[in-house]
């Protein structure tokens, strides 16, 4: 079974053609990186516009390997969450043309997709498992029942961790995108060298807190300013992303070693080598097997959407033309 997957929720335009959800027949993605850097961050009506422009053309060419959408059995789409704007443009454009191509519609939650990246790095890989999921938006620890059904055990009270990490880059002067350039400055810190804290909760103990670190980082650099003091920029760096990845690891393992003996990890922020080392390291003294997705996986991309669209349809969880985007939705909500 082929699906069209179609991605379009923040700042990549991405088309892909996936073969029963383990299979890329291609992969095309359209990121919106330069532009955004010239601001900071991300702008939702830049990047809508940016989505405007590129979709018909990248489908075009994501559907050539397989002859042309007459081929493909599905359409899925990012329909949630996101950026409401870039959101709509994906999901418009999916309706249009599965209605055009009598095709059905498939809508796919993004960290549903996300987590699915996982299919397409190892096929052998099957629920249950425990998945972290750590992207810009979201820091969550999930129990996968099966391939539509999720659990969510642990998640962070405030910021999510890659919005920390955003947060903290331009603190320190690295800029945008946050995660990539503190950790190439961390490379060449010293991880022990300032002792940022660490947030656990006696109610809970998967969720996350990012807030206090953050903080802790602003006040560090403010007090630097004030007194004078050069900062050693790879040495917070190194530090920052010490602590966070501790408290990402220390949860997610603690997780999977009572649940089920396996960790998946998801989300852009899966890129991270040093939380990708730490995983490994503590899932070995724990005993958990672990999952990553291939780096080019990690960031959003619409074969990870395609891939999560297969499962779903074959749930029965399709959609008509009155679907709409949500900015916000939990991953656990199957509302077809």
């Amino acid at each position: 079974m082929l699906v069209l997957g179609i991605e379009s929720s923040c700042d990549e335009t991405a088309a892909a053609v996936v073969e029963n959800g383990t299979k890329v027949i291609s992969n095309e993605v359209v990121s919106q990186i330069d532009i955004h850097t010239l601001y900071g961050g991300v702008v939702p009506e830049i990047a809508s516009r940016c989505h405007v422009e590129a979709i018909s053309s990248l489908v075009r060419k994501a559907l050539e390997p397989v002859g042309g959408i007459q081929n493909i059995d599905a359409v899925a789409v990012t329909y949630a969450p996101g950026l409401i704007g870039a959101l709509l443009v994906g999901v418009n454009f999916g309706k249009s043309l599965a209605f055009a191509a009598g095709k059905p519609l498939v809508p796919v939650h993004h960290l549903r997709g996300h987590i699915a990246a996982n299919y397409l790095t190892d096929p052998t890989l099957t629920p249950p498992f425990t998945a972290l999921v750590v992207s810009g938006g979201h820091s969550h620890i999930v129990n996968v029942g099966n391939h539509t059904t999720f659990t969510v055990v642990g998640k962070t009270r405030d910021d999510a961790a890659g919005e920390s990490f955003d947060k903290v880059a331009r603190v320190i002067g690295l800029g945008y995108p946050g995660g990539p350039k503190v950790e190439k400055a961390a490379a060449t810190g010293n991880p022990s060298a300032i002792r940022f804290p660490r947030t656990h909760f006696a109610d809970n103990e998967f969720d996350f807190s990012f807030s206090g670190i953050k903080t802790a980082v602003i006040n560090y650099v403010h007090n630097a300013q004030q007194t004078g003091t050069e900062i050693n920029i790879p040495d917070v760096a190194a530090s920052f992303s010490a602590a966070v990845t501790e408290v990402l690891a220390d949860n997610a393992t603690k997780a999977a070693a009572r649940f089920n003996k396996k960790l998946v990890l998801a989300g852009g922020v899966a890129a991270n080598g040093t939380l990708r080392k730490r995983l490994k390291k503590e899932c070995k003294e724990k005993g958990v097997q672990l999952f990553m997705p291939d780096l080019r996986y990690c960031g959003d991309n619409a074969a990870m959407i395609a891939s999560q669209g297969y499962y779903e349809f074959l749930a029965g969880h399709t959609a008509d033309e009155t679907l709409n985007a949500y900015a916000n939705m939990s991953i656990e909500e199957n509302p077809f």
